[in-house]
């Protein structure tokens, strides 16, 4: 599901898979694997360079940022969490905008 606008994510149960277009300011949510979120906003003509990997808690209001796809060491990105802050806050922010 490819989210544009507010839109809950509770009907969905406590734990949801979600990948961020930083620069779409765009989410792609509830999908089995992150990797499956990522090609979804890529057919809507994201740029795999632009997708971050979270998981939200809906429920709680809670994001963690650990995904596989964040791993990127040519971005500086080492580990399945986001490290960059810059990075990491666009992402929060566009969750918070969109889902909480």
């Amino acid at each position: 599901m490819v989210i544009k606008e507010k839109t809950s994510l509770d009907s969905l149960g406590s734990f949801v898979k979600v990948v961020v277009d930083i620069e779409k300011k765009i989410i792609s949510a509830d999908c089995e694997l992150h990797v499956d979120c990522a090609e979804e906003l890529m057919k809507e003509g994201s740029l795999y360079a632009n997708l971050w990997g979270a998981n939200v808690y809906p429920k709680d209001k809670k994001i963690d940022f650990i995904s596989l796809m964040n791993v990127r060491p040519a971005d500086n990105n080492r580990s399945m969490d986001i490290e960059t802050p810059e990075i990491r806050k666009k992402v929060e922010d566009i969750i918070k905008t969109l889902v909480f």
